[in-house]
This record gives structure tokens, sequence and C-alpha cells, in this order.
């Protein structure tokens, strides 16, 4: 007797002209950029956010772009939210073929300075969020066999003073979406899993944050364009990567730090000083607990942020990765030690 055909257990990637996106964390910065994007490549798209009124903004830019999307109003810390923005994806396009996860606030400020509600409600959107997303996700990406993408930064490899909370929320994004790729990869759920680690991105994240230090929260140097992430994010759409950090600039950071830790402690502090201008003030209120979303894709503060990588283009490529790392280690060295020997 012929066995039965076993369902194909590894995903299957459709081109962007081809696909659903839900994209949370959509009505600014790289989650906006995104969708934008996404849209004009002719992937059907689903904008989620808290604040309908940007999110509609949104819509109608694409639509008038001659994009497909539609909006769902969602506090991505709300598990049951989630779920209903998946449904509506899944009623009003058919399916799901990408979900990302790109919600996200931030807290400027020392950890012991830091309010006990602001870090739980960091957590609650930054960390739940993504975790609601992949549960919310799983069920409807294991029937396309489609991509589970969540943006975590590349404060998840390193520590991050002035910015703690927001590093230590970062580091959980990363842990659970690593061992949850492991545990659908071991069930055979047919999900590709993938991490994004953006570097300083020109995002109005910083205005939109929660500021306990003097002066007005910067985007950490150097910076590059949230168009970058957002090219990222869709090549990983398409292509079956494991991770992928954005940015040169922050990948040799991290070696740094998980090579050098010591001499990191001690420097970090003085690179600190350059995520607040004290000569600005914060605006106000941060979207912390409420959404106060400008609708723009960029901060408006860095006219000359990086639009291209050399890293990243050639991280795509899994073969060279490995290489670029380890010339970014070896310089990273000789440059400690050759300041030692002077």
């Amino acid at each position: 007797m012929t066995p039965a055909p076993q369902p194909d257990r590894t995903p299957a990637l459709k081109p962007l002209a081809e696909q659903v996106m839900v994209i949370t964390g959509a009505s600014s910065g790289i989650g906006l950029a995104t969708a934008k994007r996404a849209a004009k490549q002719g992937a059907r798209v689903l904008l989620v956010a808290r604040d309908e009124s940007a999110l509609r903004t949104a819509v109608h830019e694409i639509v008038a772009d001659g994009g497909i999307a539609d909006a769902y109003a969602a506090d991505v810390g709300d598990a049951a939210a989630v779920r209903a923005a998946a449904a509506h994806a899944r009623q009003r396009f058919g399916r799901i073929d990408t979900w990302v996860n790109d919600a996200g606030t931030a807290i400027y400020g020392k950890l012991v300075d830091i309010p006990d509600d602001e870090h739980q409600q960091l957590f609650r959107t930054n960390y739940f969020g993504a975790v609601h997303g992949c549960l919310a996700a799983i069920p409807h990406l294991t029937e396309t066999r489609g991509a589970l993408i969540t943006v975590a930064s590349i404060a998840a490899d390193m520590p991050s003073p002035i910015m703690g909370a927001y590093a230590a929320s970062k580091h959980a994004v990363k842990a659970y979406v690593d061992a949850l790729r492991i545990e659908l990869a071991s069930d055979g759920v047919p999900v590709q899993v993938t991490l994004i680690k953006p570097s300083g991105i020109d995002t109005p994240i910083a205005q939109h944050a929660a500021n306990h230090e003097p002066g007005e929260a910067q985007i950490p140097p150097p910076v590059y364009a949230p168009e970058l992430v957002a090219d990222a994010i869709l090549f990983c759409a398409t292509h079956a990567k494991r991770d992928l950090t954005v940015g040169g600039a922050g990948r040799a950071q991290a070696l740094f730090a998980a090579h050098f830790p010591s001499l990191f402690d001690r420097l970090a502090p003085i690179a600190a000083t350059m995520f607040v201008d004290p000569k600005k003030r914060q605006p106000a209120p941060s979207n912390l607990f409420e959404s106060n979303d400008t609708g723009r894709v960029h901060s408006g503060e860095h006219p000359a942020a990086r639009q291209t990588s050399l890293y990243t283009a050639a991280a795509k490529h899994s073969g060279l990765t490995t290489a670029l790392s380890a010339i970014a280690v070896a310089g990273i060295g000789a440059f400690v030690y050759g300041r030692k020997d002077r």
C-alpha cells in the first residue's frame, strides 16, 4: 500500500506582488516606510497601529499611489486586539503571507530613574507586542508557509546606558524569537522566522520617547535611513533569513561589546552623551501610554542619514556574513591593541 504523501514542512515565500502583508507599528517610521514600499511592489497590506487617524492617512496615500491597503487600529499590548487584526486581514484579503512585528517605543533615562509603570508599559509594547503578533500570526502563516518577521534592534545584542530599559526589551524580543524559531522548526511548522536588528535609524522614535534626561532624546549615531530597514524587511519576506542586521556600524558596535566587554563598559557612558541634545527640549507628550503619532517616516533631524549599507547588502548573502564579521572583529582588535601600544 502506497503511504499517504506527507505535507511539505518548509516555508514557501511568495514574490512580493503575490503577498498579503500585515505590519504593526505602521503609522510612522520603519513600519510606514515598509508598508509604502511593499504596496508599491504590489503587495496587499494591512497597516496596524493605535492611531486610526494616522493609519487612514497612510492608507489614503498608498491607495492614491496605486497600491492596495487597509488599516486596523489596535494596541499590540492587547492580545485580543492583535488577533482581531489578523482576522480582519484574513477577511479582507483572504490570507496572510508575511507578518511584520514592528511596533515599538522607547524610554531615555538611567534605570534607577525610570518609574515602574513606564518600564512595564515599555515591555507591554516592545516585548509582549511582539509575542502577541507572533501568536496571532502563526496559525495563518502555517497555512501559507509564510514569513514571520520581527524588528528588534542592535540593542538586542549589547547593553545601552540611558536606553537600558529599551535594550532590555529588545534582548527579550531576541530571546523569544530565537527560541520560537527552534520550537517551530522542531515541530515541523513551515514558517520562516526572521529577526531584523536595525542600527540607529532616522525615525521619530526619539521624539516620541518618554525622556528622563535633560534635553531632547536623539537617535544614537551613525544614523541610517528607515527605507534601508524597509528594504531589508521586504528582502526577508521573500528570502529565507534567520536574522539580518541593518547598518554595518551597528554590527561593529555589537561585535565590540561582545569581544571587548570591559573596554565597552568604560566607553559606553561617553558614547551615551550623544543620546540627548541639552540645547533642545523634548516634545511632549510621549507615545508610551497614548498614541502621539505624527504619521512621519523620518524624524526631520537627519537629512544626511545613510541611504546604503555595504554590510547589510553583503549580509543578505549568508556566505559573506561570516567573512565580514571576522574582518570587523579583526579590525576592532587591531584598533584596540594599537591604542594600548601608544
